[in-house]
């Protein structure tokens, strides 16, 4: 049976840009490619276009399946359709994956036109200001002058932040969601522990292990495991996993004994099969990188100034890694650049990742917002 809440099938669309694209680092990058999807239908004025930024491991599927028995759907499916708190009866919802990514859009693993080989250790560090430019040429090909809203979790909600700080005449909403205005050190040191497994792993062969017909899964298997234990929380770990050992007794060993143990290297083994290991250096120097204060004199307050938008700024009790004080100094900075904040803070015991679950506190905050960019785009 058809499901009425579903967008149903979808395909991937690929755009080819033939500009070069000046990068923060000061590099270039020459013509790439974006792969995207869109969802529901654009209207006359095209003023009811939602852009969904994703997080680190994230990328353009954000609803839907690719054929009738697809048993994996978007990552943020219940989010998205008819009915669901992003309408796709309202809105006209685009996701896209973010160049350097390993899903479609020009990235490491990509040819290199100058060599005729994989980028590999070639590609240029990119930022979150280099995805928001490329975005943003992706939005002047749709025809989109302004979007009702960016959304995004994670380092999703540090692209909606930076659209309202560099485009801010295109964007009427931000939602700012289980984010930071910038990492905090322990933040980076995970990130750089994370990537030291990948750097060291033998098969990583300096990044362009590509023509050397090897993949580095150690490393990203590693890098992964860490990278979950702190998307979850303790209380939610110890609800789900507690200390159950799989076969009821110590082995008195090092192999897999605690569920938990089991859980996480299922996630390491399944993410190491289809991610790529420079797209996750990639990500993770993004995440660390991103700090809109910094030519600000540290000011977040001024960094804001330009910003337009009205913004929902959202965190989850049990998120540790992007605690509900780092989106209070986002929200604080708002309200001291004048800008309109609503903020929530959200009962859940999934930790970070519960941007992605469907609490109901969650879900209803989400609906009731988008409800009210819903409103002023039909008025």
């Amino acid at each position: 049976m058809t499901d009425p809440h579903s967008v149903g099938v979808v395909a991937a669309q690929d755009a080819a840009f033939d500009s070069p694209l000046l990068l923060a680092s000061g590099a270039t990058l020459p013509g790439y490619q974006l792969r995207f999807e869109t969802y529901g239908e654009l209207n006359a004025d095209k003023s009811n276009a939602i852009l969904i930024c994703h997080a680190l491991s994230g990328h353009h599927h954000v609803a839907g399946r690719y054929h009738a028995d697809d048993k994996t759907p978007g990552w943020w499916d219940n989010m998205i359709g008819p009915g669901k708190p992003i309408d796709t009866a309202r809105f006209f919802v685009v996701g896209v994956n973010n160049p350097g990514g390993c899903h479609g859009s020009t990235g490491p693993s990509s040819v290199n036109p100058a060599t005729g080989q994989p980028w590999g250790s070639a590609f240029p560090v990119v930022t979150v200001p280099d995805w928001v430019a490329a975005q943003a040429r992706l939005a002047d090909r749709l025809g989109i002058e302004r979007w009702a809203a960016v959304i995004g979790g994670s380092l999703g909600g540090m692209q909606a932040l930076q659209w309202s700080i560099a485009y801010p005449e295109r964007v009427a909403h931000a939602l700012v969601i289980a984010s930071a205005p910038k990492l905090s050190a322990q933040n980076i040191a995970f990130n750089d522990v994370a990537r030291q497994a990948i750097l060291s792993d033998p098969d990583f062969c300096g990044g362009d292990f590509y023509q050397q017909g090897t993949v580095p899964r150690r490393g990203l298997r590693l890098a992964r495991m860490l990278g979950h234990i702190t998307y979850l929380s303790d209380d939610g770990m110890g609800e789900k996993f507690g200390r159950m050992l799989r076969s009821g007794e110590y082995r008195f060993g090092y192999d897999v004994e605690f569920e938990i143990e089991s859980y996480l290297r299922y996630q390491g083994d399944k993410f190491s099969d289809y991610f790529d290991a420079n797209t996750y250096l990639l990500m993770t120097k993004a995440l660390d990188y991103f700090d809109p204060a910094k030519d600000h004199d540290g000011d977040l307050a001024a960094a804001l100034g330009k910003a337009s938008a009205s913004f929902l700024v959202a965190s989850f009790t049990s998120d540790w890694r992007f605690s509900p004080e780092r989106s209070r100094e986002t929200v604080k900075a708002l309200i001291a650049a004048g800008k309109r904040v609503s903020y929530a803070e959200i009962e859940s015991a999934h930790g970070h990742d519960a941007f992605l679950m469907t609490d109901p506190p969650y879900v209803a905050l989400m609906r009731a917002y988008l409800d009210r960019v819903a409103k002023e785009v039909n008025a």
